[in-house]
């Protein structure tokens, strides 16, 4: 997705009037795509229960959603660079809410995860476009490291309330008020889109790269798929050999395809930059140990301690507070000083969150748990800021589209990743052994905030290469 140049009398309308708006109108999108990403969580149990879903078909619930996203995101930026931003981002909204009305009547588990796959075919249709907007809406880097910030505060939050919220609409309405939820939020932005959002395209729409957009989606859904089914079918059975040397063989193809196209899908290029590669690196892990944190949360605490939907969900309120109270600051410190510090904080919050529980057992204690999501979502608050700003602070503008493209991507494969390995580590456990088959994902957790000290690291010693354009 290439930077679009807006004509003078439209920037200096952004500049004087509606470029906050934009952001504002753009942020509620983003809070519909995060929030649809976790909200589902909590509801797992009720939604098992309500058509006889197992654990696995559940993490293909949630998943059906954020593979599709991930692999159609980059895709439907180049889209929209062709065909208009606006005219993409309200077709988005459309087939999104079109979508979340079949999952709230959803009779079957084959039309819910169909229904949510759609979903995410709408939403990949949503961030990487608003993303883009606001880079280019915002052209002073302090301003736009601010903007990054109220961003990611959004996402953030969306993303830590969805098991708040998605406790309480399964109390007081049911699982499927988790989808009705979304209709008024879809029509509020398409209202908002219609009135404030100037329709634009890039000067020069990059080529479809359709060999690229297949291969691509060939290596994240089967990578995701057999770490889901790996329990059910066996980690060396005859099908996950074959899914591996399908995923191995898919990636060197996307290499070699990508690296002699004239318009890749996802330049090759952009990863001699160090700082790039790094915040990719950086938005998987992140998203790795919140999705991980969520699933192993609502299981162990429902499951294993029988506690309710509303009461699970409120045990999470400390990380959607950590995660809405950092977010700005991070934004802020990255505007003064660069992306070193809030790395360093989000990579240390997110280590010591998981340590806390890679003892969890089935009398862990109430203060301990609220402390390990407190300092989770402190860390997950930190995170979002650097990790955007240096995508696309550290290319060319013209490459900023689609370093955002490129992150988004990255969160949600990881988010993907995240279900996955979490659903195959309780995948059969009882109520009994649930704690204790929970323990290396929280080892993992840990893991990520060691993987984001090593990006501030990286960071620090940032040498930006230019990585050739198109």
């Amino acid at each position: 997705m290439t930077a679009t140049t807006p004509t003078p009398q439209l920037q200096a309308v952004l500049s004087a009037r509606r470029r906050w708006t934009v952001l504002a109108v753009c942020c509620l999108s983003m809070f519909l795509v995060g929030l649809d990403t976790t909200i589902v969580n909590v509801g797992l149990p009720e939604i098992g229960r309500g058509l006889g879903i197992g654990t696995l078909g559940l993490a293909w619930t949630v998943d059906a959603y954020t593979l599709v996203l991930a692999g159609l995101l980059i895709t439907s930026g180049a889209l929209a660079d062709r065909f208009g931003r606006r005219r993409v981002f309200r077709t988005g909204l459309v087939v999104f809410g079109a979508a979340s009305l079949v999952c709230a009547l959803a009779p079957s588990a084959g039309v819910l995860v169909a229904a949510r796959a759609a979903q995410g075919v709408g939403a990949s249709m949503l961030s990487p476009v608003a993303l883009a907007i606001v880079v280019n809406a915002m052209p002073d880097p302090r301003e736009r490291a601010r903007a990054i910030g109220i961003w990611a505060s959004v996402f953030g939050l969306s993303m830590a309330v969805g098991p708040v919220t998605g406790g309480a609409l399964v109390a007081a309405l049911g699982w499927r008020s988790l989808f009705w939820v979304n209709v008024p939020v879809v029509l509020a932005a398409l209202l908002l889109t219609a009135l404030f959002v100037p329709e634009s395209r890039a000067p020069r729409a990059q080529r479809l790269d359709l060999p690229g957009q297949a291969l691509l989606t060939v290596v994240i859904g089967v990578s995701v798929g057999v770490l889901i089914e790996g329990p059910r079918i066996g980690w060396t059975s005859a099908p996950a050999l074959g899914a591996y040397a399908v995923t191995v063989a898919a990636a060197v193809a996307f290499v070699r395809v990508e690296s002699r196209r004239p318009e890749p899908l996802m330049d090759p290029g952009l990863y001699r930059s160090a700082a790039f590669t790094g915040a990719v690196l950086g938005a998987v892990a992140v998203f790795v140990a919140l999705n991980v944190t969520l699933l192993l949360t609502t299981f162990y605490l429902q499951h294993a301690r029988g506690w309710t939907p509303p009461a699970a969900g409120l045990a999470t309120l400390p990380m959607a507070l950590g995660a809405t109270v950092c977010a700005p600051l991070s934004g802020r410190l990255v505007g003064r000083g660069g992306p070193w510090l809030p790395l360093v904080l989000a990579g240390g919050f997110l280590t010591a969150g998981g340590l806390c529980l890679v003892g969890l057992d089935q009398d862990t204690g109430v203060p301990l748990l609220l402390l390990a999501y407190a300092l989770i979502g402190t860390g997950f608050g930190f995170a979002n800021a650097p990790i955007t700003n240096t995508a696309v602070s550290g290319l060319p503008p013209a490459r900023a589209g689609v370093a955002g493209a490129i992150t988004s991507t990255a969160r949600q494969f990881g988010a993907a990743l995240g279900i996955a390995i979490a659903g195959g580590l309780v995948a059969g456990a009882g109520p009994e052994g649930l704690a204790r088959a929970s323990r290396p994902g929280w080892f993992l957790v840990a893991g990520c905030g060691l993987v984001l000290l090593v990006v501030a690291h990286a960071s620090r010693r940032e040498k930006r290469v230019r990585p050739r354009l198109p």
